[in-house]
Order: structure tokens, then C-alpha cells, then sequence
């Protein structure tokens, strides 16, 4: 990573990002976050934005060059977060949002993920469409499908609200107690950890399945919400 990048931070919210950046200019801060969706083009396609500047003063017309900037990527702006007043009056005035409200645990419980296990998890609300690729480094939810040609990858658990059409690879970094589990369970490629299922011709059940390790191959079983921990 270098030093442009290491200026942005990102979290999963609810139904958008929150994007931090550290204390810099604001053309290093714009710079930096326009880097990192330019190399993550996927990841960032369909996003809506919250930006959280911290101290940054930024002007109008700053911001709205941002945010024509943004939406040429296909990524919206929608708030931005500031503990300066005049940035704050600043995105007020182009209709922007200023504050941004938390999701409760329950609220992310009603997905039927009682235990991820350790770590966070990225929740993606949107459906992948062909093209896409999600990557990370902990758990995946997605509220929504993944079409055939969307790819996840996640070093721990990949959970779909929806129907999962793509390819998953769980556990990519070696975990075998990594779980897939979807709603409507039809992956093109199915890999935990180091172990790949051929999934071809698979006959398709209509009920939600999770997919785990068990005496060295993946085996899909039906899911029963909260049997992941």
C-alpha cells in the first residue's frame, strides 16, 4: 500500500460505505480516495458513499467536483461526515447528509447470522451482477443476490440473503471451519479453504443449504439459521 492509500479507511455499513480519511490537504484526501476506487473498480461499482473528512474545511465547489468525480465511477455520494461547521453547511447545501446512523446488533442478527465467529464482517447490500469481485479479509454478507460471473472471496464465512448464482471461495486463506450458506444455493464454483466442489449439474433444491467441511470435502446440508458457530 502506498502512502496516497493508506489515508483511507473503509467499513461496511447497512446499505452504503463510510469511507474515513486522515489528516491531509484535501487534494491528497481526494486523491487518495479516487486511487482506491480506480484500483477496486468492482468493489466500489454501485456503492453509495458516506465520506467522514474529520477536521477538513471543504468548499463547494470542492465537493461538487468530488461528487461528479464519484459519479463517473459509478459510485454516489451521499453524506459526508465533518467536525468542521462549514463543511458540514457545505454538504447541507448540495443536499448532502450529515449525519449517519449505526445499525444495532439486532439489526444485523435478523439475518439469521447469529455467530460469525471472530472477526467483522462486511455486509454488502446490493445484488453482484456478472463482472463483480468482492474481496476480504473476514466474514461476507451479502443482502441480495450473486449472479453468475460475481465472485467472493473472504477469509472467513460467506452468508447470501438471496440467491447465490456465482463463485464463492470461503476460507480463502486456509480456514476449513469456514460455512457458505444462501438462501437459494446454486454456486457456479464452490471452494472452502483449500477444498473445491464440482457443482456442475447440481439439481436445484429451492430452500437455503450451507456448504462446510467435513472429513475433508464439502458437503452441502440444509441451513437452519444460527447453525453456523
Amino acid at each position: 500500500m502506498n502512502e496516497i492509500d493508506s489515508l483511507i479507511q473503509i467499513k461496511g455499513l447497512r446499505d452504503s460505505l463510510l469511507v474515513s480519511v486522515a489528516e491531509a490537504s484535501w487534494e491528497e484526501q481526494r486523491a487518495a480516495l479516487l486511487s482506491q476506487i480506480d484500483a477496486r473498480q468492482a468493489f466500489f461499482h454501485g456503492a453509495r458513499l458516506a465520506l467522514d473528512v474529520g477536521t477538513q474545511i471543504v468548499k463547494v465547489n470542492e465537493l461538487v467536483e468530488l461528487r461528479d468525480r464519484l459519479s463517473e465511477r459509478n459510485v454516489s455520494l451521499w453524506a459526508v461526515i465533518s467536525e468542521s461547521p462549514t463543511t458540514e453547511n457545505t454538504a447541507q447545501l448540495l443536499g448532502l447528509a450529515t449525519r449517519i446512523s449505526k445499525p444495532q446488533p439486532e439489526d444485523t442478527r435478523q439475518f439469521a447470522v447469529q455467530d460469525l465467529g471472530e472477526g467483522t464482517a462486511l455486509f454488502v447490500n446490493r445484488t453482484l451482477r456478472s463482472g463483480t469481485r468482492i474481496e476480504f479479509e473476514s466474514h461476507v454478507v451479502v443482502l441480495g443476490d450473486v449472479n453468475p460471473g460475481a465472485e467472493i472471496v473472504a477469509e472467513g464465512n460467506v452468508i447470501v440473503w438471496g440467491r447465490l448464482r456465482g463463485a464463492v471461495h470461503a476460507g480463502s486463506k486456509g480456514n476449513e471451519s469456514a460455512v457458505v450458506c444462501a438462501l437459494d444455493f446454486m454456486p457456479m464454483r464452490l471452494q472452502i479453504a483449500e477444498d473445491a466442489m464440482n457443482v456442475a449439474g447440481r439439481k436445484e433444491t429451492g430452500r437455503p443449504e450451507m456448504a462446510f467441511i467435513q472429513d475433508q470435502k464439502v458437503i452441502i446440508e440444509p441451513w437452519q439459521p444460527g447453525s453456523t458457530g
